[in-house]
């Protein structure tokens, strides 16, 4: 899966930054969507995933390394700053603040949601 990465445009937008990256469009597109430009909670998350064509699971997991996570998931980290939400997809880590990377951001605990993206998620 080819996963293009976003840069968060500002420090409140790592939620739109990843939902832009899943569903190949924009942070100002999703902030859009979202009529929210400041952080996302979860049920924005995947009430907007779910409703454009991705599936993400119910169950919030616990992750020590990256061998702990699935194919693609949806991170939510807490950093020394701030809870935070990252991208996971094929072994790389598309963090919106720290950018890509190989493990994990510095972060305390690791939670995850298994994604399952359709090829051509639904943008509008």
């Amino acid at each position: 899966m080819k996963i293009t990465y976003i840069h968060e445009p500002t420090d409140l937008q790592c939620g739109q930054a990843v939902l832009a990256m899943v569903l190949k469009t924009t942070p100002e597109y999703i902030c859009q969507l979202l009529d929210n430009d400041r952080e996302t909670d979860l049920r924005e998350m995947k009430e907007t995933l779910r409703s454009r064509g991705v599936f993400i699971s119910d169950e919030r997991k616990q992750a020590q390394s990256k061998e702990d996570l699935p194919q693609v998931a949806l991170l939510s980290l807490e950093t020394p700053r701030c809870w935070h939400w990252s991208l996971y997809c094929d072994g790389v880590f598309y963090d919106p603040e720290h950018g890509v990377m190989e493990d994990f951001p510095r972060s305390a605990r690791k939670f995850y949601w298994e994604l399952r993206i359709p090829e051509h998620p639904t943008v509008i």
